[in-house]
Order: C-alpha cells, then sequence, then structure tokens
C-alpha cells in the first residue's frame, strides 16, 4: 500500500516507517525540514517529501497517489495558540486528502471530570474534525511508556533524582499508561482493516504515584513519595523543567493529563484487536530501562520540537546537550586550527577572565584549574592536558572533543566540528553535561546563565578567528 507519514520526526512516527518498510509497503514520510529525516536508517528507502499541514498549498504534491495516511502532528512545540493552529491544519489536511481510503491518527485519552485541559480537547477536536471529513480511524492513548518518550523521561527523571518528594494530592489520581510497542501495533494492524471509528486504549490503569513506585521497583530504588493538597499544575510544570529534561512547555500538558482521572474503557480495542494484549506498565519500564542501558534509543521526545536551529538544548537519556553553530566562509582546516589552538598561553577567545576565574576556584577545591596549559601550542593528540581538560578524540580538520577534569557534580564533554558546505564551513560546538544526582542538575541550572552568553560568544569569536586566518 502506497502510504504517508506525517510527524515522522516525532517520536512515534520516527518508530512507525521502518515497521511499515518491514511490511512491504511503500512510504512517503512528509516534513518541513528533510535535513532532519536524511540521517535515519531508513531514509533511503522512502520518499521524503517537504511539506507542512499548516501551508495546505503545499499539501497535494505529499498526498499526491497515496492510498492511506497516519496524522502524527501535533502543533504544541510551535508556539501561539496551539489549539487554533491545530484546527486549521487539520482542517486543510481534509481538504486536500479526500481521495484517501484511510487516515489513521493518534490523538489522546479523556479525562472524566467535565473540565478538560486545552491541550487534550484540541487532540480530540482534531480527531472530530478528521472522521468527520475523511475516512478515519483514531487511537486515543494515555501516557505512552517507551525508551525516549517524554513519559517515560519524566517519570525517571523524577524517580531517579528524587530519594524523597512532597507531589500534589493529584498524584494519587488514576491514569492508563500504553507501551509504545503496543501503540505502534494499534496503528500497523489499524492499516490493514480499514477505517473503524474511534478506540481507547491501554493497560491497567495505576495512579501517577503508582507509575513512579513501579519504575523504583524495577530500578531497585526505595522513594518516599508524600501527597500534599497543594502545588498547581503551573508551579508543578516548573518543578519538573527544574529537575527533568522536560522543559516546561511540554510539563504543563503532560501534568495536566494526570490532574484529573483519565481511564476509559478499552473493550472495543480488545474485541477488535485481540492480538494486542496490553503490556503491564512495569514491564513497558523494564523493557524501555533496557534499550536506553543498551543505547538502542531510535527516537526521542524532543526529536519532533522544530526545526533544526543555530541553537538548541537537549536532555535526554541522562545528558544535557548544549549545540550552537555558525557558518563561515572560512575553509575546515582554518576553523579546525581556529578550535585546536585554544587554551594554554592563547587563552580561550571569549570571557577568557572568567574562564581564570574557573580555573582558580577549581584549584582551590583541589582540581588542576589552568596550570597544566597545553603540550604544544597548536599541535593536539589524544590524551593530552589542555588546561582543565583532557583531549578525548582529535580528528583533523573536522572534530575536537575534550573532557573536562576540574571538579564538577557530573562529567562534562565540549566538542567542535569543522563541517564544510557550500563552499565554507559550518562550525559546530557542542557541550555536554552528565549531572550526578540533583546536585549536578542544580550546579548546571545555576552556571547556565553564565554558560549560555560564554558559549554564545565563543562560537562567534572562532569564526572570526577562523575567518581571519584564512584571509
Amino acid at each position: 500500500m502506497k502510504v504517508l507519514v506525517t510527524g515522522a520526526t516525532g517520536y512515534v512516527g520516527g518508530l512507525l516507517v521502518p515497521l511499515l518498510l518491514e511490511r512491504g509497503h511503500r512510504v512517503r514520510v512528509m516534513v518541513r525540514d528533510p535535513e532532519r529525516v536524511a540521517g535515519r536508517p531508513w531514509s533511503p528507502q522512502v520518499e521524503i517529501v517537504r511539506a507542512d499541514v499548516e501551508q495546505p498549498a503545499t499539501l497535494a504534491a505529499a498526498l499526491d497517489g497515496m492510498e492511506a495516511a497516519y496524522y502524527l502532528v501535533h502543533l504544541m512545540g510551535g508556539g501561539g495558540d496551539f489549539a487554533e493552529r491545530d484546527r486549521r491544519a487539520a482542517a486543510g489536511f481534509v481538504a486536500n486528502a479526500g481521495h484517501l481510503r484511510h487516515v489513521i491518527y493518534l490523538g489522546g485519552l479523556l479525562p472524566e471530570a467535565v473540565k478538560v485541559s486545552k491541550h487534550l480537547a484540541s487532540r480530540a477536536e482534531v480527531g472530530e474534525i478528521l472522521r468527520a471529513g475523511l475516512p478515519t480511524t483514531e487511537f486515543r492513548a494515555g501516557p505512552v511508556i517507551g525508551a525516549g518518550s517524554a513519559s517515560f523521561e519524566m517519570v525517571r527523571y523524577l524517580t531517579e533524582r528524587l530519594p524523597a518528594m512532597i507531589a500534589p494530592k493529584w498524584i494519587l489520581n488514576q491514569v492508563q499508561p500504553v507501551a509504545v510497542r503496543d501503540i505502534l501495533d494499534y496503528l500497523l494492524l489499524s492499516l490493514d482493516r480499514g477505517p473503524s471509528g474511534l478506540y481507547n486504549v491501554g493497560a491497567a490503569p495505576l495512579s501517577f504515584k503508582g507509575m513512579m513506585q513501579e519504575f523504583a521497583a524495577v530500578r531497585g530504588l526505595k522513594r518516599v513519595i508524600v501527597p500534599v493538597p497543594v502545588l498547581a499544575p503551573g508551579l508543578a510544570a516548573l518543578w519538573v523543567g527544574l529537575v527533568t529534561p522536560i522543559s516546561n512547555r511540554l510539563a504543563v500538558p503532560l501534568i495536566e493529563g494526570v490532574v484529573h482521572p483519565v481511564v476509559a474503557d478499552t473493550s472495543r480495542a480488545r474485541a477488535d484487536f485481540p492480538e494486542v494484549v496490553p503490556l503491564p506498565y512495569r514491564d513497558a519500564v523494564a523493557v524501555a530501562l533496557r534499550q536506553t542501558e543498551d543505547h538502542e534509543v531510535a527516537t526521542r521526545w524532543s526529536d519532533a520540537l522544530g526545526s533544526a536551529p543555530a541553537f538548541e538544548l537537549r536532555q535526554s537519556e541522562g545528558l544535557i546537550r548544549e549545540t550552537r553553530s555558525c557558518r563561515t566562509g572560512a575553509s575546515p582546516e582554518a576553523v579546525f586550527r581556529a578550535f585546536s589552538s585554544l587554551g594554554g598561553d592563547t587563552g580561550w577567545p571569549f570571557w577568557n577572565w572568567a574562564w581564570s576565574l574557573r580555573g582558580t576556584i577549581d584549584q582551590l577545591v583541589g582540581g588542576p584549574g589552568l596550570r597544566r596549559g597545553r603540550r604544544h601550542p597548536t599541535e593536539l593528540e589524544p590524551g593530552d592536558a589542555l588546561d582543565f581538560w583532557r583531549v578525548e578524540r582529535v580528528e583533523p580538520p573536522h572534530l575536537l572533543r575534550l573532557r573536562a577534569e576540574m571538579k564538577v557534580p557530573g562529567r562534562a564533554w565540549l566538542q567542535w566540528e569543522a563541517v564544510p558546505e557550500d563552499g565554507g564551513t559550518q562550525l559546530v560546538q557542542t557541550a555536554v553535561f552528565e549531572p550526578i544526582g540533583l546536585g549536578g542538575q542544580m550546579y548546571w541550572n545555576l552556571s547556565y546563565p553564565i554558560h549560555k552568553v560564554m558559549f554564545s560568544g565563543m562560537v562567534r569569536r572562532l569564526a572570526a578567528r577562523a575567518e581571519r586566518e584564512a584571509r
């Protein structure tokens, strides 16, 4: 079957595409930026079309010749009135997809409460628009549990980093998590069955507190969770943003999804899809942890949040990554010479006084500080000391990676890449930090305002240095 997948850069979409290919389907993926999927293992096997659901004029080419489509788009991460944007996008898709035999949509379970969050109401409205205008199967799911999913990462970080926590009373509300394996099975099976209407899916209900306790049991951790009748969802989202990689923007809808009980009747899904036996929550956690530890995380919750920017801050699998890039007309060789001559007597290209101060503080607490300098003013080899860094990897004229040996509550790296691009070079600078416990996360949060200015200035100065050298 000829199948279009929208949202292929997202968590579920990125996992679905290779499974469709395994089953012999001809797959076309619709993305705003083809570069976002160019590196995926399955990209040579699919047709990639640039289109955007918010620009209906681009949809005709993406939908042309397709028999079925997966609508896995949600515009919450793009800012503005996401509900209105989602409404217009769904209507535009319906207007251009009248020839499709089947559309499959993944939405969210609705709580029993009369008042529904804007996020969940928008997901339901999109489903209603699609079902009213096209032959559609809609699956409504609760928290999706899998390696790299937002719900799993939120539970994981909260449970692993906080041995004891005071939590709002609504964490006792029942929710209905579902393993990503089960979601993928539903999506694949429904393609063969044809349009079937609305299904609620999920495993056995448990409370959000229960989700954390079950996670702790799988990890062999002892955790104390004390519910109290305070803490509004907005404040809880701020706390989640501090302790976990999940941004406020995403934490708010995740938390609003458990403020009220979210339990639905899944009997219709069990009857129509007997092949899918929902994986118990504890088993889903065990699978996700094993895949995370084995570095088998194919997609992440953060993959779909916007197109590739000149600046990106991302947290996943316990690592915080801050990436900045700058294009320069200099050659890769000149850019490499600029960043490979850092430190020592040359110093650091931006706020050298701050680097000196950090070195002094490091010496006072027993670290090496900046006193080690560097072996050679321009040449580096793996294992060389460079101030309070150690050269971990060097590949002239493209890459340099330094591992921090200063005293920090975690592990840190600083990396530069010189990527040839259109007759010039893209300079990519990445700072990576692996915090240890809550102290490590607080260290990053407190120092980040300084790092933000310092890293931004450094990548600009390095690009300018490379251009001067090239001239």
